[in-house]
């Protein structure tokens, strides 16, 4: 928190929201042998496809909002426990494409099933998934994630002692 402000920074609050819904996402997708990361994945590959897009661990990794070098090491775990499969771009030999196999097909149904019943609980305080209130915190939500990142301001004494 700021020095100066009489209360948590918007920017500290996102951050503890952010850990909170991770770790519950965490604690009610583990029994489906699945991490909050592992999830966002398969959940994205999941709409993705259902849209008729085979896409890439790039498309991926931009779609989510995750590194690709995270996505990669993500897509070879989850190849492994058999949920997709890795083949490379016809178009584009060094890029490598991702789809979920039916058993991936089949954990990803019942993990949303799961984060959605959860979501539910989280958002209750708003009025739960279809509110008004929520509506209008996606969209703010939605605001702060599209607008650009400015460019990196120097260290300088206005900005040491705060926090995100």
């Amino acid at each position: 928190m700021s020095k100066g402000s009489p209360g948590p920074t918007p920017g500290f609050l996102v951050w503890r929201l952010a850990n909170k819904w991770r770790v519950a996402v965490d604690r009610a997708v583990a029994p489906l042998g699945l991490t909050h990361a592992q999830y966002s994945l398969v959940a994205s590959l999941y709409g993705m496809q259902r849209a008729g897009e085979r896409p890439s661990q790039r498309r991926l990794a931009d779609h989510t909002g995750l590194e690709a070098l995270y996505v990669s090491k993500l897509a070879r775990a989850l190849e492994s426990a058999g949920l997709i499969e890795r083949t490379r771009d016809p178009r584009d030999p060094r890029a490598v494409q991702l789809a979920l196999t039916e058993q991936g097909q089949a954990v990803t149904r019942q993990a949303i099933a799961v984060v959605q019943e959860l979501l539910q609980q989280l958002l209750e305080p708003l009025g739960g998934l279809g509110a008004p209130r929520t509506r209008a915190f996606t969209d703010e939500l939605t605001t702060l994630l599209d607008a650009p990142l400015a460019a990196s301001v120097p260290n300088d004494e206005s900005t040491q002692g705060t926090t995100p």
